[in-house]
């Protein structure tokens, strides 16, 4: 596993009295009925929990899911901490709980609210476009939210006006290519797994599989983009994974998408793009891979820990991300 950034640790787990149960995966599901609990995986999860989740997706797919999530009373949400806040904006009257609070997310991390509010305030008259991967206080002072399945989209809906989009630099700068606005205004930001990835890697592992796709997410580097086949968001990635003729493929994006992919073309052979350092599992983000089945169990049984968004802050956030849902 990747190292986590500075300042950022797990959670430890420590065992309840007479140790976890030998089944976890029955003790998980059990707890789940009685608390009349929704769970949400994201595809950058550990297999064991995509398998146990009610719905399997990318941060579009995992929102649609908890604005639509019925009559459940807790929302158990397996990813990172954004999302479990998008999903608490969605249900202010239910609880929501994640597996390890730690879960954060590089890109959410890397946009503090006071800087950029200064660097809306630069471009007076500017939209702004935030990517889903953001803190709810920064949704709170956006005026559309995005995924990278639809960003494209989103940046459509603001023809003739200036867009500050934010936080991640890779992608702005491949959705302003795709939407024809070479103006975009980008935070500088990026995802500390698709970053990794090396295109100079990547251009040696084609020459050894010359008959291989390359499918890349728009998080990576333009010199990786530059080598794709076939760049889309993670759903897009899969979706292509399976369809493709091509019987070998090459992967540019975090490989907890390749138990989807093999879950429904199990013939394919499966290749993760190489990253900068070979010394290590960079290609998984090591704030999502903090969840585990312990502590999935423990968050069940505790109701702990608990996703909050303060009142104002959600209200405000809300208005982006509904207008997304509906655009969507």
């Amino acid at each position: 596993m990747a190292e986590l950034p500075p300042g950022r640790t797990g959670t430890p787990v420590e065992a309840p009295p007479g140790g976890f149960p030998d089944d976890l995966e029955a003790a998980i599901l059990e707890l789940k009925r009685e608390r009349n609990a929704l769970l949400l995986a994201h595809y950058y999860q550990d297999d064991e929990i995509q398998d146990l989740a009610d719905v399997v997706g990318d941060s579009l797919a995992l929102a649609q899911a908890a604005q639509r999530s019925g009559d459940c009373e807790v929302i158990a949400f397996c990813g990172v901490h954004f999302m479990a806040e998008t999903a608490k904006i969605l249900n202010p009257e239910k609880k929501v709980v994640v597996p390890d609070l730690e879960a954060g997310c590089s890109l959410a991390d890397g946009c503090p609210v006071d800087e950029f509010k200064a660097f809306v305030a630069e471009h007076p008259g500017a939209a702004v476009v935030t990517y889903i991967n953001s803190h709810a206080e920064i949704k709170a002072i956006s005026d559309l939210i995005c995924t990278s399945s639809n960003a494209v989209k989103m940046v459509r809906q603001f023809d003739g006006q200036p867009i500050v989009f934010a936080p991640d630099r890779h992608l702005a700068r491949w959705v302003a290519r795709e939407a024809g606005r070479p103006d975009l205004i980008a935070w500088p930001g990026t995802c500390v797994v698709h970053e990794q990835f090396s295109a100079r890697g990547l251009a040696q592992l084609k020459v050894e599989h010359p008959e291989a796709e390359v499918l890349a997410h728009p998080e990576c580097d333009e010199a990786v983009l530059a080598q794709a086949d076939f760049i889309a968001s993670t759903t897009g990635i899969i979706r292509r994974a399976v369809e493709s003729p091509r019987a070998t493929l090459i992967i540019a994006t975090e490989d907890g998408v390749f138990h989807q992919i093999r879950k429904r073309a199990p013939e394919k052979t499966l290749i993760q793009a190489p990253g900068l350092d070979e010394s290590c599992s960079c290609n998984q983000c090591p704030f999502m891979r903090l969840n585990s089945l312990e502590k999935l169990y423990l968050c069940l049984r505790d109701l702990a820990p608990e996703v909050t968004v303060p009142e104002d802050v959600r209200v405000a956030a809300l208005r982006p991300i509904e207008r997304m849902l509906e655009l969507s």
